[in-house]
Order: structure tokens, then sequence, then C-alpha cells
């Protein structure tokens, strides 16, 4: 029996494998052309920030805060954590760097990965990656839209079939304080039913009940008030627009008057997309995407009012779906031509002459580590090139290149400084 090997990766951090790196190209190959479109420009945050922008930003009774952020002492005594997700440090770049100086708003979008400590499974690990739109400077109605726009895009890019967008307002500072009273009242005269998470919840934010998946709780959750029956004129106007820029879009939603989100920083919109997952492990809709409003946020971590709306998509449970759904996913660049060569003076010249298609733009396929003319002949086949170049002893003495038409069957010779631009006009006829 074979031993495992002594070094395995830590739990929950995963390799990325060449045969899944496709799926992660083709993602965020889709995310950066959106971007582009809708006029986002690219900004990496580091890994590491401080701590306190985390137990500020998103929020000292958070999940993330509370149970999963990775965090450390350096020996200066600064306490700082891996990020666990995107948008406090994006803010905080923002301030840092007084993007408010800029014309309003600022749209940035971020891919990279983020950290969280929780128990590994199907498509959550520790570390894990994220595609993130923020759009900061605005308050209009119209870019919650255009955010939950954009990442319903990329799923219909993707194939995914029929997502579902789940939407609700929790309103802001001017109407959740009263509503947190009437629910905490509700919650209290329920207390003994509710999970241990949740009687802390009562206390600290009883928004966040509202966000419990324990079995126990759902019946007392179902049975809430409903926070869209308490907001302010202000709230109120401003879902009824988001609602109907979804209309005008012909984006299918769904209201649910229980979606808060786990982090503090929100206020009025917030959503989630689901799709129906076609894993046979798991049978209930998955959520792939999240965001919402946080007019606050800027405040919280910097004393300056910065309206702003966001979202992100867990690229490890989308690449989960591909996967499922396209197994045979092929992203290999066209080639047209492929150089086989023969010997060790050619194998000497096809190298310079590989670079000189290189530098020309011209794909081309080889089989540098093959001697046998047979066995590269049949990968160019497999390849379904037009053209394969031959480069023997013979031809690398007189510097010549054999050019085969592998659709004709015919072949003529070929100066060597003369075939990059030969096979570039034949490729321009075809």
């Amino acid at each position: 029996m074979s031993k495992k090997p002594h070094f395995q990766s830590p739990p929950g951090m995963h390799d990325i494998l060449p045969e899944d790196e496709k799926y992660f190209q083709k993602l965020f190959h889709l995310a950066e052309g959106l971007a582009n479109f809708y006029g986002f420009e690219r900004i990496d945050t580091p890994l590491m920030e401080f701590a306190e922008l985390f137990e500020k930003g998103t929020g000292q009774t958070t999940d993330i805060v509370e149970k999963q952020m990775f965090t450390l002492r350096t020996r200066g005594g600064d306490a700082l954590a891996l990020r666990p997700e995107f948008t406090p440090g994006l803010v905080r770049a923002f301030l840092q760097h007084g993007m408010s100086n800029l014309p309003q708003p600022v749209k940035l979008y971020s891919i990279g990965p983020a950290f969280r400590y929780e128990s590994p499974q199907a498509g959550r690990f520790r570390q894990f990656h994220q595609i993130d739109f923020e759009v900061l400077g605005e308050t209009s109605p119209a870019i919650d839209a255009q955010i939950i726009q954009i990442f319903y895009n990329l799923l219909d890019e993707l194939k995914f079939k029929n997502p579902v967008i789940e939407i609700n307002s929790i309103g802001a500072n001017c109407c959740r304080p009263y509503f947190k009273k009437i629910l905490a009242g509700y919650l209290r005269s329920h207390y003994n039913s509710l999970c241990l998470d949740c009687k802390r919840r009562v206390r600290e934010n009883p928004l966040r009940v509202l966000d419990c998946k324990e079995e126990k709780c759902q019946p007392i959750k179902a049975a809430s008030p409903q926070i869209i029956d308490h907001l302010c004129e202000d709230c109120h106007n401003h879902f009824k627009e988001v609602l109907e820029f979804l209309d005008e879009l012909g984006l299918p939603y769904r209201l649910n008057p229980y979606l808060v989100r786990g982090l503090d920083y929100y206020t009025k919109t917030v959503f989630e997309i689901f799709i129906e997952s076609t894993s046979a492990q798991n049978q209930a809709p998955i959520a792939l995407v999240g965001g919402g409003r946080y007019d606050n946020l800027g405040k919280v971590i910097g004393n300056k009012d910065i309206p702003a709306c966001g979202a992100a998509a867990g690229v490890e449970r989308i690449v989960q779906e591909m996967i499922l759904r396209q197994p045979e996913l092929h992203t290999e660049t066209r080639k047209d031509v492929f150089l086989a060569q023969v010997g060790n003076l050619a194998k000497k010249k096809s190298l310079r002459l590989f670079e000189d298609f290189r530098r020309a733009r011209i794909p081309i396929g080889e089989s540098l580590s093959k001697d046998s003319l047979k066995v590269q002949l049949s990968r160019a086949d497999r390849l379904q090139v037009r053209y394969t170049l031959i480069l023997g002893q013979k031809e690398a003495l007189e510097k010549t290149v054999i050019v085969k038409d592998m659709k004709r069957g015919t072949q003529e010779t070929i100066k060597m400084d003369k075939v990059v631009h030969e096979i570039k006009k034949r490729l321009l006829k075809k």
C-alpha cells in the first residue's frame, strides 16, 4: 500500500490543478469583460489588513469577525487579519487615496483570494476566491440595479439556467432602530425556543436572527415582523425604484422579507442570486452571489459619508457548478500551424523559428520533446492544424522549411526567413 505524501495542503486550503484552472480562467475572463463594458476599473488591495478594519467595518457581532477571521500579531504588536472579504479594504483604499476627489461615482472591481476559518465542505474552503464589484459615491437606486444586472449577466453568460434574485430592503438609521425594537420584543417572547446563537443575537443584534439557518429557529423566523412594513419614506421609495429598474430590465426576482445578509454595514437594498444545483448531494438552490447597499461604511471606518453599493460572487461555488454542467470545457487556443523537427540541429533552429511565430502573434503547436516525425505528425492531426512545418537536418543546413498543407496533402519547400510571412499570408486568405 502506497504511503501518503509527508506534506499535504492544510485543511480547507486547496490546489487549483491544471484541469480545473481552465474553469477559473474562463470565469475571470467573463468578469473582466463585464467590468470593461460597464466601466469598472480594477483595484487590488492587500491580502492582509489591520484586524480592526474588519472588526469595525464588517461588524463585531458577525460570524466573520467572531468565528472566522485568521488573525496574527506582528513582532511590533500590530493585530492583522487575512481579509475575509473585500469591501472594507476597498473602502479603506478609497479613503486613503483620496478617491472622493475623483469624478463620482467611482466604479471598482477586484478578483482574488479571501480567507475564513470554517468547516471545509464541497464548494466551501478556508482559502477561497471572490469576484467583487463596487460602486462608491452614488445614492441612485439605478446603481443597485446595475450591480444586480452585472452578476445576473455573469451567471447567464455561463449558461446557468434560470438564476433567481432574492431581494429585500433592511432600511437605514432612519427606520431600522425602531424596527429592531419591534423585532427584539417579538423574539424575546419566543426566547426559550431559539438556538443558543440566536439567544445571544437577540441581545446584540436581533436582525441577525433572521439570517439563522438552524432548523428550530425557522418557524419563529417565518412568523416574525417584516422590516419592509416599517421602512421610512426614503427607504421605501428607494426600494420601490430598485424593483422598478429590475422590472424594466426583465430580471426575475422574488421578495424575501427575511433576507438581511450577515454583515453589519448593509443599508437599504440587500440581495442574493441563486441557481438550482445540479449536485446529486445537494438539491437545494445555492447562493452564488450576495451584496447590497452600504451607505454607512465610509462613516464607520473613515468618518466620511460615502454612499455605495456592491456585491461579490463565490468563485469556487460557481466553478463547481461549471464543472458539473460543462465537464468537457475546451479553452485551448486554436492553432493553425504545427512545427515538427527531426534531429539536433533542426531542434535548435526550430526554437528560433518558434519565437519568430510568437512575435508575429501566430499561435503554433510543437512537440519539442519528441524526435519521431510520425509521433509529431500524429499530434498535428489531433490539433487539426491547417499547416505543418517540417524541419529536418537537410532543411536546417539549407535554411529552408517544408510546408505541408494538411487539408490538401500537398507540400512545398520555403526559405526559413520567408516562412512566417508566407504562413500569415495564407492564413489571411482562409
